[in-house]
């Protein structure tokens, strides 16, 4: 079996701010789309919308972004240590 060369995909997520508001997905898109640019080169692996609530029980929805920082050098390789 060949060894497996690791790669890390980094990812974060994204609310509005608790609130008024918190449940605007349309300005939650808006605020991810405005973060994507400000990164720059970066490759999207995966978006992820989840539907949450905060304490009080109200909609809180949050997006995930898993992505590569395409300015980083990658492992040379396929990614299991094939070359």
């Amino acid at each position: 079996m060949a060894d497996r060369v690791g790669y890390q995909t980094r990812h974060f997520s994204l609310n509005n701010p608790q609130g008024e508001g918190q449940e605007d997905v349309p300005t939650l898109l808006r605020r991810l789309a405005a973060t994507l640019e400000e990164m720059g080169d970066i490759e999207i692996r995966d978006l992820v919308f989840h539907n949450d609530t905060d304490d009080e029980g109200d909609p809180w929805p949050f997006v995930t972004v898993y992505y590569d920082d395409e300015s980083e050098e990658s492992p040379v390789g396929n990614g299991y240590g094939l070359r």
